[in-house]
């Protein structure tokens, strides 16, 4: 049995550094390639948003003196280039995928809508939807939520660094006690940084459901959705 039958793939781009530190580690690039292709096996329609935080993040470069709105333009187009580098990798291991893309950058990319897109993924296609809203001053967290909501994904799975949510930060906090499974009302009461305010808001009101896992632990995907209880499940 399979937990979701539609996903919404949340990934970070800052993971793909892996342990080089910067760009994209070709190592990692292929893990994450792999651990999609077992859920694809499964029967499961995958929708990925990637962020570029690896390459150019345009908050902290409009902090460095850069116009806010190049900067988050210059951030699209590296999302843009993380989920080329993705569907190369996935179409390595024979799997089919389309990007697209929020801004028009054909033949990069194919301009997003929302039915082109439902239609791909019910033809077997795995769909990357890259440079976020399309808008400056919105997340790909954001861009992920939107773009969740629109394909009617059953859920959000929000691949990250740590294996849940967490009381406090766990790398700071040993005393951390882990959610497996949480309130959207409880997350604002308590002030704790899931996503951004306004990813967080879109996916309540339209009950979306968002599990947060450790994505760079090999298998992890699989056993979401398998079932097992291995992160943290929000929800309304």
């Amino acid at each position: 049995m399979v937990r979701f039958k539609r996903i919404l793939l949340k990934l970070s781009g800052e993971s793909l550094m892996g342990e080089q530190g910067f760009g994209i580690d070709p190592k990692r690039l292929s893990d994450y390639a792999c651990q999609i292709k077992e859920v694809y096996a499964m029967g499961v329609q995958i929708g990925i948003v990637i962020g570029g935080g690896n390459i150019f993040r345009g908050l902290s470069g409009s902090q460095k003196g850069f116009d806010r709105v190049k900067g988050d333009q210059m951030g699209m187009c590296a999302t843009v280039i993380n989920s080329l580098a993705l569907s190369s990798a996935l179409e390595s291991v024979g799997i089919k995928t389309k990007v697209l893309t929020a801004i028009r950058m054909e033949p990069i990319g194919e301009f997003y809508n929302k039915w082109k897109a439902i239609e791909a993924m019910e033809a077997g296609y795995i769909c990357i939807f890259s440079a976020g809203t399309g808008n400056p001053y919105f997340t790909t967290d954001t861009g992920a939520s939107l773009r969740g909501i629109e394909i009617n994904a059953d859920v959000m799975l929000k691949g990250t660094r740590v294996d849940g949510i967490y009381t406090a930060d766990p790398e700071k906090d040993p005393e951390a006690k882990k959610f497996n499974d949480i309130t959207y009302d409880e997350i604002y009461t308590r002030g704790l940084k899931v996503m951004d305010l306004t990813a967080t808001t879109m996916c309540k009101e339209n009950h979306l459901p968002i599990y947060v896992f450790d994505m760079d632990v090999y298998g992890n995907l699989k056993k979401v959705l398998s079932g097992e209880e291995i992160g943290t499940l929000v929800h309304n």
